[in-house]
């Protein structure tokens, strides 16, 4: 679904709801919009109705954060089935979620907490991927995590671990490059590195957003808010990105301190700049 979109649809921004009314008034022009799934499972409720609105007008992204991927709990078949029956109605260009976990014994956890890279939790992952798509029915994207703790048993580096998902189920990747920016810097490893160790045809997606630094006694961690413009040296890395590989549909974050849709719409004209700067002659190759 995402090679439908046109050069002009490249990049997108997350529907957030105090600009739900304003999009569907006024269409801005914006490539794409990407929703948190979760929100919209209910068919009767008001959100679902105005995303049917939207969905008229603008190519959706169903981005989830409840499927919990890599808990040893089984997948909860009742989210399935929402995402499934939402999925089914919108025929968004994208699904995806996160190399995360967040439940344990069937109680969720308000967060996306971080995986120990090991080859057991790897055939755990993999295995709850293969299901996702095979009960969906078409490819599904996994996102990079933002972590602030790593685990001292962990066998393989993260981009290690999320190549390997990648290659045996054959899902998409959805790449955060705020993400690896802020996590590059709480771990002390190179972004350059990470990228390099990625298949870059199976990055489907990418995301950029801002992040808040945190000072303590101790030093200071970086905080992947999305509450902020994007840095410049994510755009640095973005630039990088589509001059090394060529252009992807791109999105902009920002889900706290959500500021007016214009300020949404300039960042957007940012990435839109870059994409016709570093592809040749304005061509964009299309995933």
């Amino acid at each position: 679904m995402l090679s439908l979109l046109t050069q002009q649809q490249m990049v997108g921004v997350g529907l957030r709801s105090p600009h739900v009314s304003q999009v569907i008034a006024q269409r801005p022009d914006i490539g794409w919009l990407e929703i948190h799934s979760e929100n919209y499972f209910s068919p009767a409720s008001l959100a679902r109705q105005q995303l049917r609105q939207v969905a008229d007008h603008y190519p959706i992204s169903c981005h989830g954060i409840g499927l919990s991927l890599g808990s040893a709990d089984p997948l909860n078949r009742e989210h399935l089935i929402q995402l499934k029956q939402l999925v089914d109605e919108i025929n968004p260009i994208a699904v995806s979620d996160h190399l995360s976990w967040s439940s344990v014994d069937g109680q969720f956890f308000n967060d996306l907490l971080p995986l120990p890279y090991t080859e057991e939790a790897l055939d755990n992952f993999c295995r709850k991927v293969d299901q996702v798509q095979s009960f969906l029915g078409r490819q599904f994207l996994v996102e990079n995590p933002s972590s602030y703790l790593s685990f001292q048993h962990s066998a393989m580096p993260e981009w290690e671990f999320l190549h390997q998902v990648q290659q045996r189920t054959k899902c998409g990747l959805l790449l955060d490059l705020n993400n690896i920016y802020v996590s590059a810097f709480n771990h002390g490893f190179d972004c350059n590195h990470y990228l390099a160790a990625l298949d870059p045809s199976a990055v489907k997606e990418i995301h950029l957003a801002g992040f808040t630094v945190k000072q303590f006694a101790d030093g200071e961690i970086w905080i992947d808010t999305h509450s902020k413009p994007v840095s410049q040296p994510v755009w640095q890395l973005y630039r990088q990105w589509v001059q090394q590989h060529g252009a992807v549909p791109t999105l902009i974050e920002w889900d706290a301190e959500i500021p007016e849709l214009a300020v949404l719409l300039a960042e957007a004209d940012k990435a839109n700049t870059i994409l016709m700067q570093e592809t040749p002659h304005g061509q964009i190759t299309l995933p």
